[in-house]
């Protein structure tokens, strides 16, 4: 098999397993809650908890070379108040957020979600790996037990594998005397400046995310920080025996959280070390240009439409990649704003033009141009599958046993095969890039067209394709986002179902969970009034 191929392999084998996860952390914590989809999150919370325990140490740190490990033990004694449990929590929180942090980088490249709009994140977050690991190794040295020697040491020993440095480094450490308070302030200044460089880099991290989920939900955070601070009560953190420049450490209990990089240094070499973390962080960058994903064609980008475009700005609010920015008018119209979209940016998704006011089938123009929309997969496209859909419904008896049902299913990669299965003579599937490219007066008009129901469905609740796109349905329809489903129109025949789009018995569940819903409704009392198509318009909605 060839590398390409093994590596392919690879990929999908992490895909199912973390698809495989979803689904059994889905049904205790519920999918919004699951920590496997609160990764990104999850590690701000935990980034926090270790820097206000790490203020809290600090407090009671002695930064002299002489006082460093007394300080340390009184904090694990109590001398210094809940010194022991602050400094145990500050080092699980510390190992956790390595966990999350390389749990949340395997989960993007499982999904390949590193190329094109999404590769400024991507390389951000590789850049971020380095810094993670230059935070917490500084925390080990200021200890300074013989695990904070051995770290020392095996780092300066990393560093004198660079030619530059020649064996310098390694050379302050073969005397007691070689540690000084001024080395010290040294050690506490890389141990502050560090994780405010990682922190600086974490919010440029974000910064081409529109609404970034830096907040898990609140039982997930209170149950991740409950749990860290039973295992800080329960196995405290200790110290190893006091540094001694003149005796080898022997044998410790490393934390292989962040120092195992010093065991594989110590088994190859620090030379092959360098290798690796070079090779490891070249393999990642490069899979932003130079991967199959990052080789395809970029998806097309949404196009605005000056002569439908009001300037609301709904657009702007709804993108999830902030690829819509609102400018001055262009062309002369006595409104204030334009849309402006940032091809480098748009992820082809559709939800702005699920968002935008024009896009409505109630119009009466024989081609449904919008204020901003996909060359690819347009609204006009849309409303013609549905006119097609509802055409067939026609020809079909009102039956309150067997309802008629219009089913819109998010497709983001063109895939709608899993979709299709679900299509009958009573159900009409159609596919749209994402559930949030469909606009609530869609779901209206067909219903008022002679469907019983709409079911509208998509990736599972916090693990959208385009991140936001059930989140802004669930609200549209709500009534709770504009563009709303009016009032008016029965909730009862309107399903929304957040199913993962390849689980096909997950979807013909749903389905037949909401047909049987609707059969016991009764639709007698509910006749179908014939649509009414108005006049164009930007701002037009239904009469």
């Amino acid at each position: 098999m060839s590398g390409g191929r093994r590596t392919g392999a690879v990929r999908r084998a992490a895909q199912a397993a973390f698809a495989a996860a979803d689904r059994a952390f889905d049904r205790p914590f519920g999918a919004a809650a699951n920590p496997w989809r609160q990764l990104g999150a999850l590690g701000f919370l935990l980034f926090w908890i270790v820097a206000v325990t790490g203020i809290y140490v600090y407090i009671g740190y002695d930064s002299r070379a002489d006082g460093a490990y007394a300080s340390v033990a009184a904090l694990s004694s109590n001398a210094f108040p809940l010194g022991s449990f602050a400094r145990s929590l500050h080092r699980y929180a510390s190992d956790a957020f390595v966990v999350v942090v390389l749990a949340h980088l395997a989960r993007e490249w499982a999904f390949e979600r590193y190329a094109h709009f999404r590769r400024f994140s991507w390389l951000t977050g590789v850049a971020l790996l380095w810094l993670v690991f230059a935070s917490g190794i500084g925390g080990f040295w200021l200890v300074w037990d013989r695990l904070a020697q051995y770290s020392l040491i095996a780092t300066a020993e990393w560093l004198d594998a660079l030619p530059f440095f020649g064996g310098a480094l390694v050379r302050n450490f073969i005397a007691a005397d070689a540690v000084s308070d001024r080395f010290f302030s040294l050690l506490v200044f890389l141990h502050i400046g560090f994780p405010l460089a990682l922190l600086a880099l974490m919010w440029v991290h974000l910064q081409r995310l529109a609404r970034p989920r830096t907040h898990p939900p609140r039982a997930l955070a209170w149950g991740v920080t409950a749990a860290l601070a039973l295992l800080a009560i329960v196995r405290p953190v200790a110290s190893a025996p006091p540094a001694d420049l003149a005796t080898a450490p022997g044998t410790l209990p490393l934390d292989w959280f962040y120092l195992g990089v010093h065991a594989f240094a110590d088994t190859a070499s620090p030379g092959m070390l360098w290798l690796a973390a070079v090779a490891l962080t070249s393999w990642l960058a490069a899979l932003a240009w130079w991967s199959v994903p990052a080789r395809r064609a970029p998806p097309p980008a949404a196009v605005v439409d000056l002569a439908n475009c009001n300037g609301c700005g709904r657009c702007f609010a709804d993108c999830p990649y902030a690829a819509v920015t609102m400018t001055q008018r262009t062309d002369g119209k006595a409104l204030p704003r334009q849309a402006v979209v940032d091809p480098a940016l748009c992820a082809g998704c559709g939800i702005c033009a699920g968002a935008c006011p024009s896009s409505t089938p109630f119009r009466s123009v024989r081609d449904l141009v919008t204020g901003i929309d996909l060359p690819q997969a347009t609204v006009h496209a849309l409303r013609a599958a549905l006119d097609a859909a509802l055409a067939r419904f026609a020809a079909i008896a009102a039956d309150p046993a067997r309802p008629r049902i219009v089913v819109f299913g998010c497709a983001p990669e063109g895939d709608t095969s899993t979709l299709a299965r679900l299509a009958d003579a009573r159900t009409a599937a159609i596919g749209v890039l994402c559930a949030a490219q469909v606009p609530p007066s869609f779901v209206e008009f067909a219903l008022r067209s002679g469907a019983d129901g709409v079911m509208v469905t998509g990736c599972r609740t916090g693990d959208c394709a385009f991140r936001l796109g059930d989140r802004w349905t669930t609200e549209r329809i709500a009534a709770a986002r504009e563009p709303h489903l009016r009032t008016a129109v029965a909730r009862t025949r309107v399903r929304t179902a957040w199913v993962d789009r390849r689980d096909t018995r997950g979807l013909a569940d749903a389905l037949t969970a909401f047909r049987a819903s609707l059969t016991a409704v009764s639709l007698a009392d509910t006749p179908h009034v014939p649509p009414k198509r108005i006049g164009g318009g930007t701002a037009a909605r239904p009469a």
